[in-house]
């Protein structure tokens, strides 16, 4: 590898809004080293083989908005990572991947590095198609520049020659038949989101989520949760089927259901020639046989039906064209005439050229990855032919039909005609009711008649079968005729008009507070009257059962919330981590709120000041919906400095009076805006001009009176989320009442406790601004006592060397005995390194040596706290694990006394 190499840094897949987009993309982090001064104008060639092998890229229109766009920007000189977003997108588009949108933008402070960005239909054919676009463009580019290295950071390689087009795009095609959906269920899907429906992939097949919460519905395909079990089973048993068709009078061929070759060829004789032959439980046309005139096609026929089922039926063949009509609710919504396989011959050709021929139409694939499916040769076709004296290397006269297959089903090769404007309005009805006898939301109903547009009651014909899954393909892009819409009837059933799709979301970020704000506001929207689902970082709950514990404050958490059937409200904890990594969980929030925006996780992933950390946290405040509310700090200046670039309509919160925050909040409020404020000791609503009184802080039991400032800041923010949804203020005063400073209501967000005369604290402050908090609150606890103050601290390792020295600082001077700790993952630092960093802050700040412990594991370092308490002390832990943490407390208080320290030892285990 030389130096002018491209190196990828790093990837990310973005499956919502992010920090880039408010669309799910793929981001390639590049750095192009000395390649960053070589534009496409200074490296000759390289646009004409790029349009040679990609000739779609004319039609990109990139910076001017038109078809030729990309070329002339290529040609008037673009840097290399706008050149790979667009040949990522080409690339992708071949396979037949519908994306069309990409930027590409330098890092800010990084010369030569990159950030390429590009949609995606599905994330690992979008992987590939990155890795071979960066592959591509390297190849193209002069021998001593080549040697693209980190390929393997996006994705593996293709099995394919680099420059080989139709080889790469082959292999990217079989991964996005792979992943993607098919044509039914992408349809469904694309109605869906045209709707602003929210679309959860449940599976690898096609088992789809639409909408939130209890308001979801699923469909897998065609089918749909409102399916019926028992019409789907009736469906699938095709004589049952007939029965209950004609107990109300609707025209069946008469059959009879068969076991054996011998009883198949008595109910033949009865019936009269000639019959069909098919599977009880087919589908798809498997195993079927049309048009059967004698003994020996007959006994070939029941060989091919009990293939697929031990039972087959030999019933009476209709004289007509067969028809699948398509019923949605209680309508018919399209019909097409269906069109068995079959080639026409030339005069030339054998039948299996002919068959080449057909299957080299692009709107042809395998199984139901394309609207047409191409014609297998297999045993069965050979079989049909062999009955008419015909083999493949048979060479039709010109015009001469020859049919391949006995259904007429697009799963097998054949084709359609629309026929939805034709339809007689008694056939229409037959179909209709044939659905509804059987119970089924959406049916495919075959009905073969001499004339659709007759009724098949004057003509003769009837209904042969009624499918519970029914292909759309047929219908969205037929042969011939006009393409019907069937998604959005599908779609309509699902969701009326009126109905809705989402429940309401809460999206909480911030650098403190979100954790308390979120369960502040949860117990709200219960006292209000939702289930009410909730994720943080102590875990998942809905109502008061937690789900999962850990951190749950990212992406995957908040979608398991969006996901569970009995959640009416979901109030998500919106962490910088997983917004960084995955984007956001959802496409627009109802309510978001960013609480603060102080120094933490600086140096990681990129955010190196407040400002970066500033603009991460403002992808909750970019992401609310349009009629929504966006909650906004007026005593914090960062959040402040969203405000101009926020969506929804802007909702102001302080902790102290409106007179004392930063932002012209009285001017907000005067204006008819809404608010809220903490005024002489009472939590306030300013709304429409006129100020309400919430709940007096004394009443806020988590604010301890008032001394726990940070909390009646946490309670203004979610009333002023509540207020944003219209709930009353009433309502918000009880759930605010009714939230307590302790291990059930708030675990490890101020959980308070008492045992042997210590007062214990367990909270999870983890930064200067939270321990300032937090060293407030217990200088109000000690007041005038001589109280010791023993404190258990402990940063992640990942933070930088500063910040743990300022830790250690800040501890040295809130706590008369102070137990280091470090965590189990010392992220990447070597053992002992953080706490002897965080030791050198409290020596520094005049902390005794002798009053300073080190433990390598926060079990042991709240034991020794714990231990090394006296009547009147206060203790405090913060912990990582909190649940464990208070189990240890609770074992010691439990206890006999202080000094004994034995249960502890056993829960440390």
């Amino acid at each position: 590898m030389t130096s002018a190499s491209l190196r990828v840094l790093e990837r990310s897949v973005y499956g919502g809004p992010n920090l880039y987009s408010r669309r799910p993309m793929i981001r390639i982090r590049v750095d192009l080293g000395i390649l960053d001064q070589y534009p496409s104008d200074r490296l000759p060639g390289l646009g004409e083989a790029l349009r040679s092998l990609l000739p779609g890229l004319a039609d990109h229109g990139c910076s001017y908005g038109e078809p030729g766009g990309f070329l002339r920007r290529l040609a008037e000189g673009t840097w290399l990572g706008h050149i790979i977003e667009h040949v990522a997108i080409e690339l992708q588009t071949k396979a037949g991947a519908a994306v069309t949108r990409g930027k590409t933008r330098k890092v800010r402070g990084k010369p030569g590095q990159y950030d390429i960005l590009y949609c995606y239909a599905d994330a690992p054919s979008g992987l590939a198609a990155g890795r071979a676009a960066i592959e591509l463009v390297d190849a193209l580019l002069p021998a001593a520049m080549q040697g693209a290295a980190g390929l393997d950071r996006i994705a593996p390689a293709l099995d394919s020659p680099v420059v080989d087009i139709e080889a790469r795009v082959s292999a990217l095609r079989a991964i996005v038949r792979k992943n993607g959906l098919g044509p039914s269920t992408a349809a469904l899907v694309a109605e869906a989101r045209r709707r602003h429906i929210p679309v959860f992939r449940l599976d690898k097949a096609s088992l789809i989520q639409l909408g939130t919460g209890h308001r979801q519905r699923r469909i897998r395909a065609s089918v749909t949760g409102a399916t019926s079990l028992i019409g789907a089973e009736l469906a699938a048993n095709k004589q049952a089927a007939k029965e209950m068709l004609a107990s109300i009078g609707i025209p069946v061929p008469y059959g009879e259901l068969v076991r054996t070759a011998s009883e198949a060829e008595g109910a033949a004789t009865k019936l009269g020639w000639p019959v069909v032959v098919k599977p009880l439980d087919g589908n798809q046309g498997r195993g079927v046989t049309t048009g059967v005139a004698d003994d020996g096609a007959l006994r070939n026929a029941f060989e091919r039906a009990q293939a697929s089922a031990s039972r087959a039926i030999v019933e009476r063949q209709l004289i007509g064209t067969d028809h699948r009509i398509l019923v949605v609710g209680k309508a018919v919504v399209a019909v097409a005439e269906r069109v068995a396989a079959h080639v026409t011959g030339d005069g030339r050709s054998s039948i299996s050229k002919l068959i080449e021929a057909v299957n080299d139409d692009p709107r042809r694939g395998v199984g139901h990855e394309a609207v047409l499916t191409r014609i297998r040769i297999d045993a069965a076709l050979e079989a049909l032919l062999a009955e008419t004296d015909l083999t493949l290397a048979s060479v039709p006269e010109a015009g001469e039909i020859v049919m391949l297959r006995g259904a007429a089903n697009l799963s097998t090769g054949g084709s359609a005609i629309d026929r939805t404007d034709e339809i007689h309005p008694d056939n229409a009805a037959m179909a209709i009711d044939a659905a509804a006898i059987l119970g089924l939301d959406v049916a495919g109903v075959d009905m073969i008649v001499p004339d659709i547009a007759k009724s098949a009651r004057e003509t003769g014909g009837g209904i042969v079968e009624v499918n519970a899954a029914p292909g759309l393909r047929m219908h969205l892009a037929p042969s011939e005729g006009t393409a019907r819409d069937v998604a959005r009837p599908n779609i309509a059933s699902l969701f009326p008009k009126g109905s809705k799709s989402r429940i309401p979301v809460f999206a909480v970020t911030g650098t403190n507070g979100k954790t308390t704000t979120v369960r502040m506001l949860a117990r709200i929207l219960e006292e209000h009257g939702l289930t009410t689902g909730f994720t943080c970082t102590s875990g998942v709950y809905v109502g008061e059962t937690r789900s999962t514990g850990g951190d749950a404050s990212g992406p995957k958490s908040a979608r398991m919330l969006l996901r569970h059937p009995r959640v009416e409200a979901a109030v998500l904890e919106t962490a910088r981590g997983g917004m960084l990594r995955e984007g956001l969980a959802f496409d627009a929030c109802d309510v978001g709120a960013v609480l603060n925006v102080t120094a933490d996780h600086l140096g990681l992933k990129g955010i190196e000041t407040l400002a970066d950390l500033a603009r991460v946290k403002a992808i909750v405040a970019r992401n609310v919906k349009k009629s929504g509310a966006c909650v906004l700090n007026a005593a914090d200046p960062l959040t402040i400095g969203m405000a101009r670039r926020v969506r929804g309509r802007i909702v102001w919160f302080t902790g102290g009076a409106a007179s004392d925050a930063l932002t012209p909040i009285d001017m907000h409020r005067k204006s008819g805006g809404l608010a809220v404020s903490c005024e002489c000791g009472t939590l306030m609503l300013h709304r429409g001009g006129e100020t309400l009184p919430i709940i007096p802080i004394a009443n806020i039991p988590a604010t301890l009176d008032g001394a726990a400032r940070f909390n009646i800041e946490n309670a203004a923010a979610a009333a002023a989320m509540a207020a944003a949804y219209g709930i009353a203020p009433g309502t918000i005063a009880a759930g605010l009442a009714s939230f307590r400073p302790s291990f059930e209501d708030s675990p490890g967000r101020l959980s308070l406790t008492e045992a042997h005369g210590v007062r214990i604290v367990v909270d999870y402050a983890h930064n200067r601004a939270a321990l300032t908090a937090l060293g407030d609150l217990l200088a109000s606890m000690r007041g005038e006592s001589n109280a010791r103050v023993i404190g258990m601290i402990g940063i992640p390792g990942d933070r930088r060397d500063c910040d743990l020295v300022d830790i250690g600082a800040l501890s040295g001077r809130m706590f008369d005995v102070l137990m280091l700790r470090e965590n189990v993952d010392l992220r990447g630092r070597p053992p002992g390194e953080a706490n002897a960093l965080m030791r050198e802050g409290a020596l520094a700040a005049g902390l005794d040596a002798a009053a300073i412990g080190l433990h390598d594991g926060e079990y042991d370092a709240a034991a020794a706290c714990l231990a090394a308490a006296r009547p009147g002390d206060i203790v405090v832990l913060t912990p990582t694990d909190v649940d464990g943490i208070w189990r240890l407390v609770e074992a010691w208080a439990s206890d006999s006394g202080p000094e004994d320290v034995r249960l502890l030892q056993a829960a440390n285990g």
